[in-house]
């Protein structure tokens, strides 16, 4: 498997995870490079309603 890095067009290779809040499958970003171990949640919106059931 190549590195996230050299990324040439192909996400069914790129790391994934669910989000902490919805559950939807996130892909690896270019941007959460440097954090990706960090990154819970796909969203804006559902990590400002992390708290709430249903969000």
């Amino acid at each position: 498997m190549r590195d996230a890095s050299t990324f040439k067009g192909n996400k069914a290779h790129l790391p994934s995870k669910p989000c902490a809040a919805c559950g939807r499958p996130m892909s690896w970003r270019r941007a959460w490079a440097k954090n990706w171990d960090d990154v819970k949640y796909c969203s804006e919106r559902c990590r400002q309603n992390k708290g709430k059931p249903g969000a």
